[in-house]
């Protein structure tokens, strides 16, 4: 998903030609969901939906990199430190997991002044969901990360690889206190969008689950609500343009 496709030019140039390429070019801003992605518009933004195919996902980020000035992971995330609530903004300062790297500080800084609320933290990513309280609780302790989130350690991987500014923005969908349903842990189709099918399938064989999905959804709805109008307050491509 984006704005128009993204050009080659620069390819072959020398590095300070080309740099400069990339610093007029777009924003690449990663999502899980079609969804997520939706709430992403205007001039001088790429959205790329990871869904449930990381393979793609890299295939995709890695194609776009060398043409784009920066990169953002950006949605909804499962809160790992118990203070978190529904809805908290969280601004990754690192990504830890999969693959480490530092977020880059002057965009850091911009969306914190975009977001004064926001938490600004560690972020835990190794493409696996973090469904169960045990493991949140896990994660906690050995990485000391305030959330999760599934696509965060590609985008960095293959920002550090095309040093590219990169940086984390996701918001509290579910709290680290809550065991998530199974049906949750199937819903993400390859393209990002719902599997329904396989939440059909999943509530069919444990229906003891519908109420706890009911509430779960309610509060990724709450999050979601919350993600759209953080969204609207920040400016020049997701701030990329005041750091």
């Amino acid at each position: 998903m984006g704005h128009g496709p993204l050009s080659p030019h620069g390819a072959g140039q020398s590095g300070a030609a080309r740099m400069g390429y990339v610093k007029n070019g777009p924003v690449l801003v990663v999502t899980g969901t079609l969804r997520e992605a939706a709430l992403i518009s205007g001039e001088g933004i790429e959205v790329l939906a990871g869904g449930s195919d990381p393979q793609r996902l890299q295939a995709e980020l890695e194609a776009m990199a060398p043409y784009v000035a920066g990169i953002i992971s950006f949605g909804m995330c499962g809160a790992i430190d118990h203070t978190l609530k529904l809805g908290d903004f969280v601004i990754g300062k690192r990504v830890s997991g999969a693959f480490h790297a530092k977020c880059d500080e002057r965009w850091v800084s911009a969306l914190k002044q975009a977001l004064p609320l926001a938490w600004c933290g560690s972020i835990y990513a190794d493409g696996h969901m973090l469904a169960l309280q045990r493991d949140k609780a896990v994660q906690a302790w050995m990485s000391a990360a305030l959330a999760a989130d599934m696509e965060s350690h590609l985008a960095a991987r293959v920002a550090a690889e095309h040093d590219l500014p990169f940086v984390v923005l996701r918001c509290v969908s579910d709290r680290a206190e809550v065991d998530l349903p199974p049906a949750v842990t199937v819903m993400m189709a390859p393209d990002g969008g719902v599997d329904v099918g396989a939440v059909a399938r999943s509530v069919w064989e444990q229906p003891a689950q519908l109420r706890e999905l009911a509430g779960t959804l309610a509060g990724f709805a709450k999050a979601f609500q919350m993600l759209s109008s953080g969204t609207k307050k920040l400016r020049g491509r997701l701030a990329f343009d005041q750091r």
